[in-house]
């Protein structure tokens, strides 16, 4: 499973504002691994401001140390719903 962390490497030198396939583009160029492009493939397609976005839109827990019933909760949530944070409010 792709973490938080390998999201941010992958994307550490990607211009913003970025769309998706440009997002998948650059984490392909990187060398990242196929969990993390398959994460990625997964975004909605939008225009991403920073990684922190990208992480936050494909569902990556920033917590690699949550347990199970932190992640459920987690999941749970649904005032993200793998959409960008300036696209919630439309």
């Amino acid at each position: 499973m792709a973490s938080y962390a390998d999201v941010l490497q992958y994307l550490s030198s990607l211009d913003y504002p970025a769309g998706k396939d440009d997002v998948v583009r650059e984490a392909e160029r990187e060398g990242a691994p196929p969990d993390v492009v398959q994460a990625l493939r997964a975004l909605p397609p939008v225009e991403y401001t920073n990684s922190t976005e990208v992480a936050r839109s494909a569902h990556i827990d920033a917590s690699e140390d949550a347990d199970d019933a932190q992640r459920g909760a987690v999941g749970r949530d649904k005032r993200h719903q793998r959409v960008s944070q300036h696209l919630r409010s439309i």
